[in-house]
């Protein structure tokens, strides 16, 4: 057999021999390479080139420079084929060493790696082994642990400070507002006027109620809710303050007024039923209050622990906040002897801005139940929107277990619509106070801050849960929340820390509530007020 290739090798032949033999002799004669064949040549190398070189690249992103691009195929390929002597299994003794209680041998602060940077430079330059390798690691990383808990630590004292705090201009505010209200008469009208003090008690209008010591934030909560009401002619604001907030806030409302709404402000000691021997909220906010400047042995204790954790330390400063025994943060559990000529109305904390108008509140049937609130244990924001009883409530305490379902959803304080003819067929202020006054008597081991906790204990049974677009929370400690999201809810709450009158304040989306200011106002210039 012969085989017979042609010089283009386009063709070839093969012609029958006599044998192996013959086929074995046969004759290739020499040829010359053609041009084309040359390019095919290039063009396949220069891809395979291509092709190795992307490989390699690809490998040495992933940070595997030692291996070569045909080890690297392999590897990738089915890295069971291509046994690697450079195993990069962590060795035993790392683990064993890391998972041990306190490191062995004392090792002084200064002698540990400060940064990353200088114990990888230790680690070449000595060649260490890996137990070594393991001390040292765990020492560095322990020593950032302390430097991070200290540091958030430190964080959350300086904001409980500083929301604890009265801040210079609203304090400025409230003096030039005392002594306008002293020297000008314009300061001291009567709210409302008499020709309008019957809609005080008309049932066909929408009365709102706002209880505050904070002249500024009851302005901006009065300037959105009359702004955003399609009928301000039908909006009736109670403004309720204490005695020392009176006087500046009438003068504000007065030089400020917000007609065609109907404004009242009145101060507790001018309610008739409003006294020690009848209202317990008084004698029970005295107790509350020693409690608290006692608790846990006040801030400096509860930052000098040093077996807590920083969240749990933070939420034990909140409890020390002076809004927590405040009358005002109280009294709503009283609104139906506040008002008894009203049937229906809606409940505003003095930290939201309204951005919709609110009348639609009133059509909303409560079927029997006396509040209307927003649950907080569904919603896309999983950190706001994910508290249920046992967020509040300690259920480890028998008092609590025995009564309570520690998943049951919570709802919150903010906006609330309050039907007061069904709140006077039941006990809920009698069960609120006997609740209390369990927390005060248990050491404030029931639960530890705030008037939601007895507030979800005395409602319980008695809430409609309302769509959550009337009331969106979280914008006083969730600083995730965009101006996008929050401009789509009726109502924003900015509860937590970070109130927007304070510096802490997020300064995103706090243009939502300065936007409700006249900074050219001449009391919020002199006072240096500023967005």
């Amino acid at each position: 057999m012969q085989l017979y290739i042609s010089p283009s090798m386009r063709q070839v032949t093969v012609f029958p021999g006599k044998g192996v033999r013959e086929f074995i002799k046969v004759k290739v004669t020499s040829r010359r390479l053609s041009c084309k064949m040359v390019i095919y040549s290039l063009l396949f190398l220069t891809f395979l080139l291509r092709f190795i070189f992307v490989l390699t690249a690809m490998d040495t992103i992933e940070g595997e420079t030692r291996c070569s691009s045909l080890g690297c195929i392999g590897k990738r390929l089915d890295p069971r084929m291509w046994r690697r002597l450079d195993s990069v299994r962590v060795p035993e003794e790392i683990y064993q060493v890391l998972e041990e209680a306190e490191i062995q041998e004392a090792m002084p602060r200064a002698d540990v790696p400060q940064t990353l940077e200088a114990f990888v430079a230790e680690m070449k330059s000595n060649r260490s082994d890996a137990k070594t390798f393991a001390l040292r690691l765990k020492a560095m990383v322990s020593l950032m642990e302390q430097k991070t808990r200290v540091a958030k630590i430190q964080e959350y004292l300086y904001r409980h400070v500083a929301s604890s705090s009265i801040p210079k201009p609203l304090h400025c505010l409230a003096l030039r507002l005392a002594q306008e209200h002293s020297t000008n008469a314009g300061a001291r009208l009567q709210l409302p006027a008499p020709e309008r003090v019957p809609t005080l008690v008309d049932p066909g209008l929408y009365h709102f109620v706002l209880a505050s010591d904070n002249v500024l934030a009851a302005a901006v909560v009065a300037a959105s809710l009359v702004a955003n009401a399609f009928r301000p002619a039908a909006v009736v604001l109670h403004v309720i303050t204490d005695r020392k907030t009176y006087a500046p806030m009438q003068a504000w409302f007065s030089l400020h007024p917000l007609a065609p709404a109907v404004v009242e402000v009145k101060a507790l000691h001018h309610f008739d039923w409003f006294t020690r021997g009848r209202v317990p909220v008084m004698k029970a906010m005295e107790r509350d209050r020693a409690a608290r400047s006692q608790f846990r042995g006040g801030s400096s204790a509860i930052v000098a622990n040093v077996s807590e954790k920083p969240i749990v330390v933070a939420a034990k400063l909140q409890a020390l906040s002076p809004k927590y025994h405040s009358v005002m943060n109280h009294i709503r559990i009283h609104l139906p002897e506040l008002f008894p000529s009203l049937n229906k109305i809606v409940f505003l904390d003095d930290d939201v801005v309204v951005q919709a108008d609110l009348s639609p509140l009133w059509d909303i049937d409560l079927q029997g139940n006396v509040n209307g609130a927003v649950e907080t244990c569904r919603g896309a924001d999983k950190f706001v929107m994910s508290k249920r009883l046992k967020n509040y409530l300690n259920f480890s305490h028998p008092f609590i277990s025995e009564n309570f379902d520690p998943r049951e959803c919570a709802w919150a304080y903010g906006m609330n619509v309050f039907d007061l003819d069904a709140w006077r067929k039941t006990n809920i202020s009698v069960t609120y106070y006997h609740w209390l006054q369990k927390n005060l008597e248990s050491d404030l081991s029931l639960w530890q801050l705030g008037t939601l906790p007895p507030g979800l204990i005395a409602f319980h049974g008695h809430v409609h849960v309302i769509d959550p677009y009337w009331h969106m929370l979280g914008l006083g400690y969730q600083e995730n929340t965009t101006v996008a999201d929050a401009e789509k809810a009726a109502v924003i709450h900015f509860n937590g820390r970070a109130k927007p009158w304070l510096d802490i304040a997020f300064p995103e989306i706090r243009p939502l509530w300065t936007k409700y200011l006249d900074f050219s106002d001449k009391f919020i210039r002199a006072c240096n007020i500023r967005a």
